[in-house]
């Protein structure tokens, strides 16, 4: 019997929290679809695993002695690909670096050169992530390092160095009732449609569509987008507005989509990202203090 380990992180998640809702939150997927992966793994154990009830997940025995040896199975994996792609990279002598769309924004060609000028006998391979990753290729062990947009998974498997904030602007479309603004207060937001990235995406998913700062019942998703491309398309159909970093305005403008600053919500903070096991590693330690110089030297 071969099982998918992402429904073992699934199973974890939700024995470590006894919580779907948690669980989900910390996954970075829908509470849905966490049911949905939860019931399929029982399907394929053919034990139940947990005791369903309004106060939350109670492992059952099988599922106790499931979960004292699912973790050693997951890091045993984690490890052994992260340490064979990183392997292959330290032989090419190729620093990779993931990132979310413009995290790091004009900050990221000083960083690099940096690195360079410090490690001149390395290359850094850039690697972006769409917004289906929050971890920027850092979960599959695609890369060493990320620059990526807060939240971050709250997971013992990683640290981050927060580098600065940006504020949460709105891109919506030129002819949108509030296009004629200088600044828009949030609360008027309320009720609009939202272009949203997947459900899947979770808390990352709520960031950037307000939820964070709002009640749930405000909320109104008029479009989904995976990537820049189908956001802007969305927002400049008419399908919806969302929240992006102030760099956007500079970084995507487009014909029919616009941005304001948005009073009454809090910043988007960037941070580089690396696996735990990554503190030892000079190379990682390296870039991560050229990331924290160049930042904090202000905007080349």
């Amino acid at each position: 019997m071969d099982i998918d380990t992402r429904l073992l992180r699934y199973f974890v998640a939700v024995a470590e929290e006894g919580h779907l809702t948690r669980a989900a939150q910390r996954l970075y997927v829908s509470q849905p679809a966490l049911t949905k992966q939860i019931k399929l793994l029982e399907q394929q154990v053919g034990l139940e695993l947990f005791v369903r009830s309004r106060t939350g997940m109670r492992l059952t025995e099988p599922g106790r002695i499931f979960a004292e040896h699912a973790p050693l199975l997951l890091s045993g994996w984690d490890r052994m690909l992260r340490e064979t792609k990183s392997g292959a990279s330290r032989a090419a002598r190729v620093l990779r670096v993931g990132f979310i769309a413009s995290a790091a924004n004009e900050f990221t060609p000083e960083i690099v050169a940096a690195f360079r000028a410090l490690r001149p006998e390395w290359q850094v391979d850039m690697r972006q992530s769409g917004w289906t990753d929050p971890s920027a290729g850092l979960d599959d062990g695609d890369v060493d390092v990320a620059l990526v947009r807060l939240p971050f998974p709250a997971d013992d498997a990683y640290r981050s160095t927060d580098l600065f904030t940006e504020p949460r602007w709105l891109a919506l479309p030129a002819d949108h009732r509030l296009a004629a603004r200088s600044e828009i207060d949030f609360e008027e937001l309320w009720n609009e449609p939202f272009v949203a990235s997947p459900p899947e995406n979770g808390w990352w998913r709520d960031f950037w569509i307000g939820a964070d700062a709002r009640p749930a019942d405000t909320v109104v998703v008029g479009a989904v987008a995976r990537n820049t491309d189908e956001w802007l398309t969305a927002i400049g159909n008419g399908f919806g507005v969302s929240f992006t970093p102030a760099a956007s305005a500079r970084y995507y403008p487009r014909p029919g989509v616009i941005y304001r600053p948005v009073r009454g919500i809090g910043p988007s903070r960037v941070a580089v990202a690396r696996p735990a096991a990554a503190d030892s590693n000079p190379l990682v330690q390296d870039f991560i203090r050229c990331c924290v110089q160049v930042c904090a030297a202000g905007r080349p």
